[in-house]
């Protein structure tokens, strides 16, 4: 059952070239001159590759129901990471690659959701928010206080993050994984 392009909505995915897309976003264009277009920016689920493409208005594309099947990270050994399902308690290994630039932030225990097409695990989401104890940072003086400056600092995961002057070693932060963004101080 093929979809038109006029159905067209954030988040849909579609089969082109073989591989599994989603809509990142659209706009419907109608320009003064000619046929009617839709621009739209979509994401390959498989490579998290980001492309531009334009469908001509009324164009087809055959849908996919993605699945989301809720995860659980285990531990890393190596270059792999050991996940559970958490319906089958099934364990298995994958690659720490396929997590991309987040992969630095998974703990042990940590929930995660894989998007799966046709019995086949295509993409692993994981929390966009992660609370993390600082290990290791500069510490912190009376009087530091300038708004805006940072000073880097390890959290428990390995990973560094700029964080404001007031933030020592054993608080807990809340981090942006997407931007690798200090948020906020959860607790000291």
């Amino acid at each position: 059952m093929a979809v038109d392009t006029s159905d067209f909505k954030n988040g849909m995915s579609f089969i082109m070239d073989g591989d599994v897309w989603a809509i990142i976003e659209f706009q419907h264009v109608k320009p003064g001159k000619g046929g009617a277009f839709v621009r739209t920016r979509l994401r390959k689920l498989k490579t998290g590759q980001v492309i531009e493409k334009t469908f001509r208005s009324g164009e087809k594309v055959e849908p996919v129901f993605i699945e989301k099947v809720e995860m659980q990270y285990l531990f890393k050994q190596m270059q792999n990471a050991t996940i559970m399902d958490m319906d089958t308690y099934e364990q298995f290994e994958v690659p720490l690659s396929i997590f991309g630039s987040q992969g630095k932030y998974l703990k042990d225990e940590a929930k995660i959701v894989a998007l799966q097409a046709n019995g086949e695990t295509l993409s692993y989401e994981l929390p966009n928010f992660v609370e993390v104890e600082v290990t290791e940072t500069d510490p912190g003086f009376k009087g530091d206080t300038v708004s805006g400056s940072t000073k880097p600092a390890t959290v428990e995961t390995g990973a560094v993050v700029l964080v404001p002057f007031h933030i020592n070693i054993g608080d807990v932060i809340k981090v942006d994984t997407r931007t690798d963004g200090y948020l906020e101080r959860v607790k000291k």
